[in-house]
């Protein structure tokens, strides 16, 4: 089984609570996968955050002794001991963030040095793959994020989180919307996400449960070899019902002794975990995520009910909190038992994969985090037949169930693209397509390459492409969470970015910049200053990485099939097929906003 693919920066105290976690397992081999975002990682190594979040810390803790010194002078002594809770709290997360050096990526750097978590990357800013206009801005996005993870963590990552569980495959593609300015282009070739990880030899990512329930499996060449030079078939090929419980290489127009492996994901464990209505989040006695007590924006009143109005919240206890804990913690690993329980006797154990966004853990669910750590310590202290282990950990020691050709999809509502592609967001892809092809033509150009103004102007532009891709922006607009201020965000980057481009106009016009054109620059620089070793030639047209096989010649490592004359099975498309999970966001009529919170 395998807690992975966290996609977005993880909470305050995670860092150190998946290490007292997963080291209570005591294996040999990483026990969950850990993805870790280009933009945090960037953010919590500035300067800035390093000295300003321990500031923040200290106004937390004051709020909570006035709190304290206020509910016991009117003799409230519920509410006084939830404040002393907190003093704890945040006075054991300064402790932690001085005792790792003000370096939070240092320290999960260091869990994974010891051999305890794995991390994987993602895009660069989270962009939403399947609807990058051009190949470049794809490749980009993927070699952005794997140059950043190793400046920061010291490896190369062998995973990937795919935004959204997003995937297309290679073919004709048409954009859904033009590019602003322009007629609509004719329908042309694209690669697949596959061959973009393949290339900068990414081995691994996850995709949502339907795509897999509904994929054709394929018949590999390299089985029908085996066979020829007389191996023997083992039998070993997992069943229709049993597809979410293996992984998989991808189908597709590219490499195959490169071929990237997906693992599915579990929906029952993802609805337990994800749902504020039918999961555990939503129970009576966890911490209320709206209601806080200003000032300071303490919160001391819990979930109450389903429903419940903000005025009539009940005040949180922590003990009772921890019981429903180590509940939900036993129901879940029920769960995960009753999934995998049918394969323990195959030849190839199964593996379940749930996928979280870290943030639900300890922003949108406080108690997530002990829950996580409460899950691992069942598995290890009771004999369940279930161990943790991390995605490369398992493909280091078994096969893969062959070839399956995807469609493309997410994890969004309806398994499609529709969250960030619709009637509300459509203008912001009219935009940014346009802003592809125009870094793309002028990475493609050699004058950029002049080591100084013109070189400063491209690299920025890149920057705010980069920015501009985010799939954050459609997500807020389409789900309301933040409308305004995704729309904002979107406008900022998109005006630099058509600033930046005038900018170089007058340059390639042969004229030069006035003060006030170079303070904009300067403006702009300071603003977004991400990814101080970004390189404009990878948005040059074709390019694309090279990478230095280590298995050239060798076929991919895949469970016999069924014998060649034998019909390859497609899963039925079941209720099951179309994800039942969408993004986990709380009810947006009480407000969610903690003006208080640096992150």
């Amino acid at each position: 089984m395998a807690l992975s693919g966290f996609s977005k920066p993880p909470p305050k105290r995670t860092f150190r609570c998946c290490a007292r976690s997963i080291a209570s397992t005591r294996t040999t081999s990483p026990s969950a996968a850990i993805s870790i975002s280009r933009p945090y990682c960037s953010s919590s190594s500035h300067p800035l955050f390093r000295s300003e979040f321990p500031r923040y810390l200290d106004r937390k803790i004051t709020a909570a002794r006035e709190d304290e010194s206020f509910f016991l002078s009117i003799g409230d002594h519920v509410y006084a001991e939830t404040a002393r809770f907190w003093q704890s709290f945040f006075s054991d997360a300064l402790q932690q963030f001085e005792a790792h050096n003000r370096d939070i990526i240092g320290g999960f750097r260091r869990f994974a040095d010891r051999g305890l978590i794995e991390i994987i990357t993602c895009a660069a800013t989270h962009a939403y793959m399947p609807l990058l206009g051009t190949d470049e801005s794809l490749r980009a996005q993927i070699r952005v994020a794997v140059s950043t993870h190793e400046k920061h963590l010291g490896q190369r990552p062998r995973g990937i989180w795919a935004p959204e569980c997003g995937y297309r495959p290679a073919g004709l593609w048409s954009y859904p919307v033009a590019p602003e300015g322009a007629n609509e282009p004719p329908p042309f070739s694209r690669i697949g996400i596959e061959q973009a990880l393949s290339e900068s030899a990414l081995e691994f990512f996850f995709v949502d449960t339907h795509l897999v329930q509904e994929s054709a499996r394929i018949h590999s060449p390299y089985e029908f070899l085996r066979r020829s030079g007389g191996h023997a078939d083992t039998g070993f090929h997992p069943t229709d019902d049993r597809r979410l419980y293996h992984p998989f290489y991808v189908e597709g127009a590219y490499d195959k002794s490169e071929a990237v492996t997906i693992f599915p994901r579990d929906p029952r464990t993802g609805l337990q975990v994800w749902s504020g209505e039918n999961g555990y989040p939503g129970d009576e006695n966890y911490l209320d995520f709206h209601k806080k007590r200003w000032p300071g924006g303490h919160r001391y009143w819990r979930v109450t009910g389903p429903g419940v109005d903000i005025g009539e919240k009940q005040p949180y206890v922590p003990s009772a909190a921890a019981a429903r804990v180590r509940e939900h913690a036993s129901h879940f690993v029920d769960l995960v038992y009753q999934a995998l329980s049918p394969g323990f006797n195959d030849s190839v154990p199964p593996i379940l994969c749930s996928p979280f966004d870290a943030e639900l853990f300890g922003h949108w669910w406080f108690e997530g985090v002990a829950w996580l750590e409460t899950v691992a310590r069942i598995l290890h202290d009771y004999d369940t037949g279930i161990a943790l282990i991390s995605g490369s950990a398992y493909l280091d020691q078994y096969p893969r169930g062959g070839f399956l050709a995807l469609h493309e999809g997410s994890w969004g509502a309806e398994g499609n693209n529709q969250v960030w592609m619709n009637n509300d967001t459509a203008w912001t892809y009219a935009q940014l397509y346009a802003a592809e092809l125009t870094c793309r033509e002028i990475c493609t150009s050699p004058q950029w390459r002049d080591g100084g103004l013109r070189e400063r102007i491209v690299k920025q532009l890149c920057r705010e492409l980069l920015l501009l891709e985010s799939s954050d922006w459609q997500f807020l607009i389409t789900t309301g969470a933040a409308r305004d201020y995704a729309e904002l965000r979107f406008n900022t980057h998109h005006d630099q970015f058509n600033d930046l481009h005038s900018l170089w106009k007058i340059l390639h016009e042969g004229r030069s910049l006035d003060d006030r054109q170079l303070e904009r620059l300067s403006d702009i620089e300071e603003r977004d200053n991400i990814f101080a070793e970004i390189d404009p030639s990878l948005w040059a047209t074709g390019a694309h990485a090279s990478r230095c096989s280590t298995n050239a010649g060798s076929p991919p490592n895949i469970s016999p099939e069924t014998p060649p004359d034998e019909p390859v099975i497609e899963a039925p498309i079941t209720d099951a097929s179309v994800s039942e999970i969408q993004k986990f966001v709380l009810p947006l009529d009480q407000g969610s906003e903690d003006v208080d919170d640096p992150a």
